[in-house]
């Protein structure tokens, strides 16, 4: 691939309080030595074995995690086979500890099979951890997860949520593209994923620019960075990101958070109702209703498109509050299941 514009770096930010500016940016950055301090981070840069270790030290062995194993012939590569009807790899509930010794087993092989815990709640598999290896969210209460493997490349995706994406062992590259550039990310189905976020079908290893020309567009976007051991990445909501694992092993935390209430639903809900409903209407009647969805949703304004009503009978043409989203959810599924 070309050369990508580097990520917007900062550097000298305490963990114990984190700028408000950052945490609600739509602007990406690198704060580099982040937690550098952690005792996580202390104990991988003096070895991969003594980061297995210092993980062992939380495992309470109460419940298996779940492990992505793919062949030796996929590179890293978690994605779909050839035909997209399925994936290059499996599954299996195994023993945190397990992996970890399995993980520990292939250090020095020249060609394991890509192995990847991912997405692991860190205080309902690892309590204690967060106690000992602590970062300020200024009063948020982020979902914090744990990503553990060798070396694995995950496809462009998006998420919905804030990301604080910490790298505590091995070193990953990150590549990112600003929301728009979804039309040049050649993006598989949305039903059928391999970890319940759309991906991008370009390899970025070997990126087939006859079969996915507009790519070269969306590279022009890029921001890239490389992390090592104490970094962090901040990822705004809806940024595609690429993340590729480096070393024979590597683990991130990252911590999860919404700007909006937990009782919103997620916006792809209304997405998927919406294709399902609206997308193959005919083309006179679509209209109509992108003309609807713009006046209701995209440029409401509740003084100028409902002010004709009295304050007290706009229900749910007022800001949506909990009762109010209680009872379009209900109203919602009553629809649905009819």
């Amino acid at each position: 691939m070309p050369a990508i514009e580097p990520i917007e770096e900062v550097t000298g930010i305490d963990p114990g309080s984190l700028p408000e500016e950052l945490l609600r940016s739509s602007r990406p950055r690198v704060l580099r030595g982040l937690v550098a301090q952690w005792p996580m981070v202390q104990a991988a840069r003096a070895s991969a074995s003594a980061a297995i270790d210092y993980l062992k030290r939380f495992d309470h062995g109460g419940m298996p995690v779940v492990a992505t194993i793919a062949p030796p012939e996929a590179a890293g590569r978690v994605f779909y086979n050839e035909d997209l009807s399925g994936f290059n790899f499996r599954r299996e509930q195994v023993p945190l500890a397990v992996a970890l010794d399995t993980l520990r087993k292939y250090l020095e092989a020249t060609a394991p099979p890509s192995i990847y815990v991912a997405s692991t709640t860190l205080d309902t598999f690892l309590p204690g951890f967060r106690d000992e290896n602590k970062v300020d969210l200024g009063g948020r209460d982020p979902l914090a997860s744990i990503w553990i493997g060798n070396r694995s490349r995950i496809a462009a995706h998006q998420d919905v949520p804030d990301n604080l994406a910490c790298v505590v062992a091995g070193h990953r590259r990150v590549t990112l593209f600003p929301p728009e550039q979804l039309k040049n990310l050649y993006v598989g189905p949305l039903d059928h994923t391999p970890a319940g976020q759309a991906v991008s079908l370009v390899d970025f290893a070997a990126p087939d620019h006859v079969r996915f020309p507009r790519f070269a567009e969306a590279l022009r976007h890029a921001r890239g960075a490389l992390l090592a051991p104490g970094d962090a990445v901040f990822i705004p909501s809806m940024w595609w990101h690429h993340m590729e694992g480096l070393d024979a092993f590597n683990v991130l935390v990252n911590y999860w958070w919404r700007q909006s209430p937990s009782w919103m639903d997620t916006p792809m809900n209304a997405l998927m109702l919406a294709i399902m409903s609206v997308r193959d209407l005919p083309p006179a009647e679509r209209a109509i209703w992108k003309d609807v969805f713009a006046h209701y949703v995209f440029d409401y304004d509740e003084a100028e498109d409902a002010g004709h009503i009295p304050a007290s009978a706009r229900r749910v043409l007022s800001p949506i509050d909990e009762a109010r989203a209680r009872h379009l959810r209900a109203l919602l599924l009553q629809r649905l299941n009819r």
